[in-house]
């Protein structure tokens, strides 16, 4: 396991670059994210340890962040000035453009990923979720229906001009950005909805994690029950991440300060779980370049990449 520190300075999330392997960014904020300024931190796994390369500040939290689907050196992150900020890596300056439409908590933020496609989907604590052309940096459309916070946007992996939304409402939604409204809304959980995953081999699948510290997994031709779910957190789950290679495994991470793995196919489908962090994991990632390898960000001041010993076996 190769670890870095980051002293005064809470993850909140981390992703690896689609591009680079070995490169790995993460929000972070000052004071637990409840005061204070953020920091994107660029980093560099290298063979025994994980060094930084680059990081850039911002005057408020920064709670969430996404790398550019088309350029390498692009980043957005989601901050507590109800702002998107676009950085780019190879400029002396590191900020491009401050996207501004939101009017509280920009919680998510998520790259479109299908081909033809340009977009940055946010949703924030103002109910509403935004479309955005980080090229133009224009706002596309602002979508409603959520009750509550939303905690997590991201693009359906297959499906075009389609994303997903989770609430602390409760419910899953999923919204097609053409149309400019909600193609399906599902009371996923009785509990606020911290985060959700696609299912990266079925259109159709999706993972729901709550504060009622379950793991729900869906099929979305017949949401009235989940076709799985998974007890085993203690406290609520911050972040789920279906695994990129194999179809019926996922990663969670939890206020319990534990990272689960999961096999929804199986009987007993608790594969492993980690207590490598001393405060709340916020952050989870796998790398699409290096089978079975994970990255995570906790309140501990710290940012790990492992591979568990469950996945290695497969």
């Amino acid at each position: 396991m190769k670890s870095f520190r980051s002293p005064g300075r809470h993850g909140y999330a981390v992703e690896i670059s689609p591009f680079l392997p070995s490169t790995l960014a993460c929000a972070s904020s000052q004071y637990y994210g409840i005061a204070g300024c953020g920091t994107l931190l660029v980093l560099e796994q290298r063979e025994a340890d994980v060094a930084l390369v680059k990081s850039f500040d911002w005057n408020d939290g920064l709670f969430d962040v996404t790398w550019s689907e088309n350029n390498e050196h692009v980043l957005v992150t989601g901050g507590g000035d109800g702002s998107l900020q676009i950085w780019d890596m190879a400029n002396p300056q590191g900020l491009l453009q401050v996207l501004k439409g939101h009017t509280q908590e920009v919680y998510a933020v998520d790259w479109s990923q299908t081909r033809g496609e340009n977009m940055v989907v946010s949703g924030s604590w103002d109910h509403t979720a935004k479309v955005w052309d980080p090229e133009r940096c224009q706002l596309v459309g602002s979508l409603q229906g959520h009750e509550g916070v939303i905690y997590s946007t991201i693009w359906s992996p297959h499906i075009p001009s389609c994303f997903a939304s989770a609430s602390g409402d409760g419910t899953l939604r999923v919204w097609d950005v053409k149309a400019g409204s909600c193609r399906l809304a599902i009371p996923a959980h009785k509990a606020e909805i911290l985060s959700f995953d696609w299912c990266k081999y079925d259109q159709n699948v999706l993972v729901t994690g709550s504060v009622d510290c379950s793991l729900r997994v869906w099929d979305l031709r017949s949401v009235r029950h989940p076709i799985a779910q998974m007890m085993g957190h203690s406290y609520a789950i911050r972040r789920v991440k279906f695994c990129p290679f194999y179809k019926t495994v996922l990663a969670s991470s939890s206020y319990d300060f534990t990272v689960r793995f999961w096999d929804y196919s199986k009987n007993q489908p608790l594969l492993e779980t980690l207590e490598h962090h001393s405060e709340f994991v916020c952050g989870l990632d796998f790398n699409l370049h290096i089978p079975n390898q994970v990255v995570d960000c906790s309140w501990d001041e710290t940012i790990k990449v492992f591979t568990p010993s469950c996945l290695a076996a497969l």
